[in-house]
């Protein structure tokens, strides 16, 4: 049975990722997770902040870990990184999961998303939610962290890493997912993806939105687990 490995959306860190790390574990699986540059109280990288970088970093722990063709499963930004290595460095891996990834970047997308990520905005009116980020990547990180994020999804909108060429370069099995209940990613992106990627299956999941804290965890492993 091939390894596992599961990545976490942009603002987010592996910890999230852990109660279904526990799920797939309980079912005799070999997981893997990590944080990237940036995220989770890890250093942000000298070399920069993006998907390409994201990429190399997700490749450099294959190879370091020794792990053959493992399968990945990567939530929201976690995916966009998977499908855009698997785009140059299909061999690297088995089957690929997503789940609520953002595919459509255009530039009144990337405005629309990136307001949202106002430190001093989310401090005033999501407290709560500023306490979190705060928690997950530490006091002096977490607002850097919103602006390289921002900076990211501008570039996303200027530079389409994951276009029609790069789609059909993947050969690899991909089950692209959406929650049902999601309201930042469109089942018609989803779908486009879909539709150009050579060997893929879209699913649903039900009552689920785009935080991986509202998504009903419960329903992955089996998702994830009858792939192989």
């Amino acid at each position: 049975m091939s390894a596992i490995i599961l990545l976490h959306g942009a603002i987010g860190a592996a910890d999230q990722l852990e109660p279904l790390k526990a799920l797939l574990q309980k079912e005799g699986r070999d997981v893997y997770s990590f944080s990237f540059s940036g995220h989770g109280k890890m250093p942000f990288s000298t070399k920069g902040f993006g998907i390409e970088i994201f990429a190399e970093e997700l490749h450099q722990f294959i190879i370091h870990h020794q792990l053959e063709k493992p399968s990945v499963f990567g939530y929201s930004m976690g995916g966009f990184v998977t499908l855009y290595l698997a785009s140059q460095h299909p061999e690297l891996f088995g089957r690929i999961i997503t789940l609520g990834t953002k595919f459509d970047w255009n530039k009144e997308t990337a405005i629309k998303e990136s307001a949202m990520l106002n430190p001093a905005t989310i401090e005033e009116k999501v407290p709560k939610f500023a306490e979190a980020l705060k928690q997950r990547h530490g006091e002096e990180n977490w607002k850097l962290l919103l602006s390289k994020t921002v900076a990211m999804m501008l570039e996303l909108a200027d530079k389409n890493l994951l276009n029609e060429a790069a789609l059909k370069n993947i050969p690899n099995t991909v089950f692209v997912g959406l929650g049902d209940k999601d309201n930042m990613v469109s089942q018609e992106e989803t779908n486009n993806v879909f539709m150009q990627l050579p060997n893929a299956t879209m699913y649903m999941l039900a009552e689920s939105k785009h935080p991986i804290e509202q998504v009903d965890v419960k329903l992955l492993p089996g998702i994830i687990l009858n792939l192989d």
